[in-house]
């Protein structure tokens, strides 16, 4: 998946769960569960942007480690939601699934780019 496309889905991703959000009861726990969802759902594409303009691949590991934090966060709290019966189960179940696969890309993203920046380059090793 190219930026491009990851750019799009990460803003999709934000609009579902403003979405859900807005559809959640309007009692003090929903409000206080939805507000946390509502800020890590929402900040997983902004701070994807974020890491897409990265000055350096080091720049780049650190802003994509806190994309993965934040859409794993935002998984903890659909994952709360869900299991403390604010909303039914099936309401959540397809924002689970797409904030577990976030999570997957950025994870891999980030070790990718971990596991490049450590090859070194033979042309300029020292040698004995």
């Amino acid at each position: 998946m190219d930026r491009e496309a990851l750019k799009r889905r990460t803003k999709t991703f934000a609009l579902q769960v403003v979405r859900f959000v807005g559809s959640m009861p309007g009692n003090a726990v929903a409000r206080t569960l939805g507000h946390q969802l509502l800020r890590s759902g929402t900040s997983v594409g902004a701070n994807y942007r974020a890491a897409c303009r990265a000055r350096s691949r080091a720049d780049f590991i650190s802003k994509i480690g806190v994309v993965e934090e934040e859409a794993d966060e935002t998984l903890y709290w659909l994952e709360v939601i869900s299991e403390s019966g604010v909303v039914k189960p099936d309401g959540t179940s397809a924002l689970i699934a797409e904030a577990q696969e976030l999570v997957a890309i950025f994870t891999a993203a980030g070790r990718t780019t971990k596991a490049r920046s450590q090859i070194r380059n033979p042309k300029f090793e020292i040698r004995n």
